[in-house]
Protein backbone atom coordinates (compact mmCIF):
# COMPACT_ATOMS: atom_id res chain seq x y z
CA UNK A 1 0.00 0.00 0.00
CA UNK A 2 2.92 2.51 0.58
CA UNK A 3 4.23 1.98 -2.92
CA UNK A 4 0.89 2.50 -3.62
CA UNK A 5 1.14 5.94 -2.44
CA UNK A 6 4.57 6.12 -3.46
CA UNK A 7 3.28 6.03 -7.15
CA UNK A 8 0.07 8.47 -7.11
CA UNK A 9 1.57 11.26 -5.12
CA UNK A 10 4.37 10.92 -7.42
CA UNK A 11 2.24 10.55 -10.35
CA UNK A 12 0.25 13.73 -9.48
CA UNK A 13 3.05 15.98 -9.04
CA UNK A 14 4.20 15.16 -12.08
CA UNK A 15 1.43 15.88 -14.54
CA UNK A 16 0.77 18.69 -12.49
CA UNK A 17 4.57 19.56 -13.06
CA UNK A 18 3.89 18.60 -17.13
CA UNK A 19 0.90 20.89 -17.50
CA UNK A 20 2.62 23.84 -15.65
CA UNK A 21 5.88 23.66 -18.24
CA UNK A 22 3.71 22.70 -21.10
CA UNK A 23 1.85 25.77 -20.55
CA UNK A 24 3.96 28.30 -19.92
CA UNK A 25 6.29 26.66 -23.00
CA UNK A 26 3.44 26.76 -25.18
CA UNK A 27 2.86 30.53 -24.08
CA UNK A 28 6.29 31.14 -25.72
CA UNK A 29 6.58 29.33 -28.56
CA UNK A 30 3.45 29.44 -31.09
CA UNK A 31 4.78 28.07 -33.74
CA UNK A 32 3.45 24.90 -35.65
CA UNK A 33 6.76 22.41 -33.94
CA UNK A 34 5.60 21.03 -30.49
CA UNK A 35 7.71 22.85 -28.55
CA UNK A 36 6.03 21.80 -25.20
CA UNK A 37 6.59 18.18 -25.32
CA UNK A 38 10.10 17.94 -27.05
CA UNK A 39 10.79 19.75 -24.08
CA UNK A 40 9.27 17.61 -21.95
CA UNK A 41 10.55 14.37 -23.33
CA UNK A 42 14.05 15.50 -23.48
CA UNK A 43 13.86 16.92 -19.69
CA UNK A 44 12.60 13.62 -18.55
CA UNK A 45 14.76 11.75 -20.09
CA UNK A 46 17.75 13.68 -18.38
CA UNK A 47 15.75 12.81 -15.36
CA UNK A 48 15.05 9.47 -15.60
CA UNK A 49 19.11 8.93 -17.03
CA UNK A 50 20.37 10.68 -14.31
CA UNK A 51 18.01 9.91 -11.14
CA UNK A 52 18.16 6.10 -12.12
CA UNK A 53 22.23 6.48 -12.19
CA UNK A 54 22.23 8.71 -8.27
CA UNK A 55 19.89 6.69 -6.81
CA UNK A 56 20.84 3.03 -7.88
CA UNK A 57 24.60 3.59 -7.97
CA UNK A 58 25.39 6.37 -5.80
CA UNK A 59 22.86 7.07 -2.91
CA UNK A 60 20.98 4.48 -1.22
CA UNK A 61 17.68 5.34 -1.42
CA UNK A 62 14.21 3.08 -0.26
CA UNK A 63 12.03 1.46 -2.93
CA UNK A 64 9.36 3.76 -2.04
CA UNK A 65 10.83 7.01 -2.85
CA UNK A 66 12.54 5.80 -6.02
CA UNK A 67 8.90 4.35 -7.11
CA UNK A 68 7.55 7.73 -6.01
CA UNK A 69 10.06 9.73 -8.40
CA UNK A 70 10.84 7.32 -11.13
CA UNK A 71 7.79 5.65 -12.24
CA UNK A 72 5.11 8.07 -10.42
CA UNK A 73 6.50 11.80 -11.18
CA UNK A 74 8.75 10.66 -14.20
CA UNK A 75 6.05 8.09 -15.69
CA UNK A 76 3.46 11.27 -15.63
CA UNK A 77 5.43 13.99 -16.67
CA UNK A 78 7.01 12.61 -19.33
CA UNK A 79 4.70 12.48 -22.82
CA UNK A 80 6.12 9.98 -25.29
CA UNK A 81 1.86 9.14 -25.72
CA UNK A 82 1.68 12.73 -26.99
CA UNK A 83 4.55 12.59 -28.99
CA UNK A 84 3.22 9.80 -30.81
CA UNK A 85 0.40 11.10 -30.97
CA UNK A 86 1.34 14.95 -32.47
CA UNK A 87 3.56 13.03 -34.91
CA UNK A 88 0.52 11.05 -36.44
CA UNK A 89 -1.23 14.01 -36.31
CA UNK A 90 1.03 16.36 -38.28
CA UNK A 91 1.46 13.29 -40.82
CA UNK A 92 -2.04 13.79 -40.98
CA UNK A 93 -1.50 17.46 -42.05
CA UNK A 94 0.48 17.01 -44.45
CA UNK A 95 3.37 18.36 -42.58
CA UNK A 96 5.93 15.22 -43.14
CA UNK A 97 9.09 17.82 -43.03
CA UNK A 98 7.81 18.95 -39.37
CA UNK A 99 7.02 15.24 -38.34
CA UNK A 100 10.04 13.93 -39.60
CA UNK A 101 12.47 16.61 -37.90
CA UNK A 102 10.36 16.15 -34.23
CA UNK A 103 10.79 12.84 -34.73
CA UNK A 104 14.48 12.43 -35.51
CA UNK A 105 14.89 15.60 -32.94
CA UNK A 106 13.03 13.96 -29.99
CA UNK A 107 14.99 10.38 -30.37
CA UNK A 108 18.22 12.13 -30.96
CA UNK A 109 18.71 14.34 -28.42
CA UNK A 110 16.27 12.32 -25.94
CA UNK A 111 18.93 9.51 -25.93
CA UNK A 112 21.67 12.30 -25.27
CA UNK A 113 19.92 13.61 -22.39
CA UNK A 114 19.68 10.03 -20.83
CA UNK A 115 23.18 9.57 -21.62
CA UNK A 116 23.99 13.57 -20.36
CA UNK A 117 22.39 12.28 -17.02
CA UNK A 118 23.86 8.83 -16.73
CA UNK A 119 26.99 10.94 -16.77
CA UNK A 120 26.53 13.56 -14.10
CA UNK A 121 25.15 11.34 -12.08
CA UNK A 122 28.31 9.04 -12.28
CA UNK A 123 30.37 12.27 -12.20
CA UNK A 124 29.22 13.09 -8.49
Amino acid sequence: MQNLFAVTLGGALGAVSRYGLGLWVSGKFTQGFPFHTFLINISGAFLLGFLNILFLERLTLAPFWRLGIGVGFLGAYTTFSTFGYEVIMLLEEGSYRTAGLYTLLSILVGFTGVALGIGLARSL
